[in-house]
């Protein structure tokens, strides 16, 4: 028997009216290199009050026993549990213009369900734009300009994005499932890709954010504040620098991606790594083990296993 959608989610009754609202969406579980979109998330969450209008119901989707929540023990009794939750902000932005901002897990299960839950929302308030964001990995150095991957189930969505050159098959995602119903269901939808590089994928990436940022602010036209995100990204590039010129290694390692990455652009005559072809596309391999080792070492890790 098929669940009704309103089954799988609680709405608030004071819901304002949000007709032509954008309905922003991260879920934290699936591939985020840099945290890229964890950081815009929590940027957005923390530069806007906001309240939770509607909740869905976790029990359904999550599989507690592969990503246990975490509980507190206090002496002889346990004091706190932090359970998970699946929820809808409404923030508004700069000019007070409502926005909405879905976050908590990626559902482990139900995601055909998942996906005709948060539909009946959209047509409930009258969304008009659905949008995702997270980071991805690639082969170039943090010295030179990062990009964004643009999808969407319209053309004019994507913009001026340039669009990856080949056809490819990857591991889903909810986010994806869901961008791609919404395709088939008539409604809008789009997400963005930051690209971080790959040495700094397992790090917390503030400029990977800020592109992110300023993607969703461009598609959706929402005045999405940046002061703080531009102002961590400062800080880490500035700490980035300071680390590759205490190492010899590891400066070395970075003047021979750049120089790779110099070369293939000048050859390619394109503005950025998306170009006709990704064959020749820098690698995380040439970064070396030393490097991945150098800069995980500044979040007191340990290194990625080759």
């Amino acid at each position: 028997m098929a669940l009704d959608p309103e089954d799988l989610y609680e709405v608030d009754s004071d819901v304002p009216d949000l007709g032509g609202a954008v309905l922003l969406h991260y879920f934290d579980g699936f591939m985020d290199a840099g945290s890229a979109g964890k950081l815009v998330a929590e940027h957005l969450l923390n530069s806007s009050e906001h309240r939770v209008i509607a909740r869905f119901d976790v029990d359904r989707f999550l599989d507690y026993r592969s990503r246990r929540p975490t509980m507190t023990y206090s002496i002889d009794h346990w004091e706190d549990y932090d359970a998970p939750e699946l929820v809808v902000h409404l923030l508004h932005d700069v000019d007070g213009v409502p926005f909405l901002l879905l976050t908590g897990p990626e559902p482990d299960h139900g995601w055909e369900w998942f996906c005709t839950a948060v539909r009946s929302l959209v047509e409930r308030w009258g969304v008009r734009l659905t949008t995702g964001f997270h980071g991805i990995p690639m082969g170039a150095p943090h010295t030179r300009p990062l990009g964004v991957t643009a999808h969407a189930t319209r053309d004019e969505l994507v913009g001026d994005h340039r669009p990856l050159p080949n056809r490819m098959q990857v591991p889903g995602s909810a986010a994806a499932l869901l961008e791609f119903r919404f395709g088939e269901w008539g409604h809008d939808a789009s997400g963005f890709a930051a690209h971080v590089p790959s040495y700094l994928a397992d790090s917390t990436y503030p400029s990977a954010a800020l592109n992110l940022l300023g993607a969703i602010a461009e598609a959706t036209g929402l005045n999405l504040p940046d002061g703080d995100l531009r102002e961590a990204s400062q800080e880490a590039e500035a700490e980035i620098a300071r680390q590759v010129a205490g190492s010899e290694k590891v400066a070395d390692v970075v003047r021979a991606l750049e120089q790779q990455y110099d070369t293939f652009m000048e050859a390619s005559g394109k503005e950025s790594l998306l170009a006709e072809s990704v064959e020749h596309m820098p690698t995380a391999e040439e970064l070396g083990s030393q490097f991945e080792r150098f800069l995980a070492e500044q979040n007191g890790g340990d290194a990625p296993e080759r």
